[in-house]
């Protein structure tokens, strides 16, 4: 992974729910070890304040919605010859099972590529995504997984060198140019995505999967970690659009 890659990750993780409020912990405490009160309790205050507030159900499902609401699921009857999977994480542990050796965002989303490409004869499958922390990319764990679910090699194209989503836009556009495709991704993600996409004078027909979203059970839930990440997700893709209108 390229510098620039890292430095990216590094500085969104301070901009994001868990390192905001850990950055406003830590602050905190030092003015308060340093017997700074009137500076401690309000930054205090505000880091419990924030940890609630994204760990809170109703709020979290607010963001995802604004975002998972965009576009509607795919429509099988839809006919084109490319379909984009777009990357996700894994693990290469020779103990777990392909099944298991990606995440559940990847296994959603290859899933839904295989649904697609058996309702579309001729298709041909695109996987891309980078190694990461392993020594197999991801698109050849998504491939492997996609094979193991009954599509022929020949009907994928495999690119492990993409790093972000923006490479992978990159890949697709020398392969498709701005002809239809379908562009599978998490629904969260998607309207960063074909944003992206756009941009390049490509046409993308969504195929959102993984989604987090659910029904309105009311005002009086308990805050709870999985919330915590919902609001974590969302965030990171409100981030991604903002950087990339700023950057256009």
């Amino acid at each position: 992974m390229n510098l620039g890659f890292l430095l990216k990750k590094f500085v969104t993780f301070f901009v994001e729910p868990l390192g905001l409020v850990l950055t406003l912990l830590a602050i905190g405490l030092y003015f308060l070890y340093v017997k700074k009160y009137h500076l401690s309790k309000p930054i205090l205050s505000g880091a419990f304040s924030l940890l609630l507030l994204f760990s809170y159900p109703p709020f979290a499902n607010f963001l995802v919605q604004n975002l998972e609401n965009q576009y509607q699921k795919f429509d099988y009857k839809t006919n084109v010859k490319y379909i984009h999977v777009l990357g996700s994480g894994h693990t290469t542990d020779p103990s777990q099972p392909i099944s298991s050796q990606i995440s559940s965002t990847g296994t959603k989303r290859v899933l839904e590529g295989v649904i697609i490409h058996k309702n579309m004869p001729h298709s041909k499958i695109i996987f891309t995504g980078c190694e990461g922390n392993t020594n197999t990319t991801n698109a050849v764990m998504n491939a492997k997984l996609a094979h193991a679910l009954g599509v022929d090699y020949k009907d994928m194209i495999i690119n492990g060198k993409p790093v972000d989503t923006k490479e992978e836009t990159l890949f697709t556009k020398s392969l498709v140019g701005d002809a239809p495709f379908v562009l599978v991704t998490s629904a969260t993600h998607m309207p960063r995505a074909v944003m992206l996409f756009r941009s390049l004078g490509m046409h993308p027909i969504p195929a959102p999967t993984n989604y987090y979203k659910s029904e309105f059970r009311g005002y009086l839930r308990t805050p709870n970690s999985f919330s915590f990440y919902i609001s974590t997700v969302a965030v990171h893709e409100y981030l991604g659009i903002l950087w990339e209108k700023l950057k256009s």
